[in-house]
């Protein structure tokens, strides 16, 4: 199984195998141009689509003698994230600040280890504020020759145009939902049918397919959240659907961030030896001031994120019932609640059902741009019950 089996449903893969047969030419000195090598990538695609997978399947080809077998200690070190000479950078928190950037570009600078390449991979480049851009572009621009630089947006256009412009563009698209579904199958084990419906109801979204297809706890609340549009009877039952979308998300943030918040509070704790004596150390408090309000970022973005993977499968139950009203022969995404996407189908029109989902269309944009969720969830329970 090789480095590649984990890029799922793609076809730019050759080109990144060209990459890496002119990247050996070139530590080998027998090629000094590398036409298909380049300092600087951008892996773009809709989120699901496995962009910082496919970014460390090729850190893992450049680190590999093999091109990226799957079995040495290069590539098994680049899947656990402790090769040394590949640098990662994933935000937790709403934007990637400066300071980050320039931990950064020291690593890049260094001349690798092993011998081969330096690669630092930046997720979620596209929340890179104005500062850490300005930074980052002074990397790029005069790189060492053997530093890689590959960065993770969901479009070209999210990334400054100083910094696009010396990037090699990697576009993938939404994985089909059979290659999804057999991932799940052969490589974690799941039955066929789960794995399908996990498949169809992510809409080719990788990470939700495999937490669908593993937990429970996921699935029931998808359940849940295609209840919405059958609850919204009056104003007082909009307003409490708002208000539960908002509970669970924020349920959700403190479930996975409180164990990791007091686990980060204590280890700095120690690490600035402001414990057993009884004495702080001088600026323990600002830095535990400082990792409280990094805590805050990544919970809102956490309480976010959740809201919107709601938001996503109320708009593929409308888009269900939209095909229907339409009489187009295409599968439900939610197959399993087909009686209740017919009770809809009767008792609206297309029209109205465009109108929903422009209105959760709306409600998405509002929480990107940082609009309070619970106003925003509210105003669009109440444009669904109207049409």
């Amino acid at each position: 199984m090789t480095v590649w089996d984990a890029v799922i449903g793609q076809t730019m893969v050759p080109e990144l195998q060209r990459a890496v047969r002119d990247a050996q030419l070139l530590l080998d000195g027998r090629d000094k141009g590398g036409a298909a090598m380049t300092h600087a990538w951008l892996f773009t695609g809709p989120p699901g689509s496995g962009r910082s997978v496919a970014a460390r399947a090729f850190a893992a080809a450049l680190q590999c003698p093999a091109g990226g077998c799957g079995a040495c200690a290069d590539c098994r070190e680049v899947r656990n994230h402790t090769h040394p000479d590949v640098a990662e950078l994933v935000t937790d928190g709403l934007w990637i600040k400066i300071k980050q950037i320039r931990e950064l570009v020291p690593k890049a600078a260094m001349r690798p280890s092993r011998g081969r390449w330096q690669v630092v991979v930046v997720e979620d480049a596209d929340r890179l504020g104005d500062d850490a851009a300005d930074a980052m572009l002074l990397a790029l621009e005069e790189p060492p020759p053997r530093t890689v630089w590959m960065l993770c947006a969901p479009t070209s256009e999210d990334i400054v145009p100083t910094i696009r412009s010396r990037c090699r563009v990697v576009t993938l698209r939404t994985p089909p939902g059979e290659a999804v579904a057999d991932h799940l199958v052969h490589t974690g084990g799941v039955e066929p049918e789960l794995a399908a419906f996990a498949a169809r109801a992510a809409q080719g979204h990788i990470g939700r397919a495999r937490a669908l297809a593993t937990d429970e706890e996921a699935r029931a609340r998808h359940r849940e959240v295609l209840r919405l549009p059958f609850m919204l009877a009056d104003l007082r039952s909009c307003l409490d659907a708002a208000a539960a979308l908002v509970d669970t998300a924020k349920s959700d943030a403190d479930r996975r961030c409180d164990e990791l918040d007091a686990r980060e509070a204590a280890e700095l704790v120690q690490a600035l030896g402001g414990g057993g004596n009884g004495r702080r150390s001088r600026g323990l408090d600002a830095a535990l001031k400082e990792l409280e309000r990094e805590q805050r970022l990544r919970r809102t973005r956490v309480q976010r994120d959740s809201i919107d993977r709601a938001l996503v499968d109320v708009l593929t139950l409308y888009r269900d019932v939209l095909t229907m009203q339409l009489g187009a022969d295409v599968e439900l995404v939610n197959e399993p609640t087909r009686p209740s996407i017919e009770r809809l189908v009767g008792a609206t029109s297309a029209e109205s059902t465009l109108r929903r989902m422009e209105a959760i269309v709306a409600a998405r944009e509002a929480l990107e741009a940082n609009a309070a969720p619970l106003l925003v969830l509210e105003a669009m329970t109440l444009a669904l019950r109207e049409g």
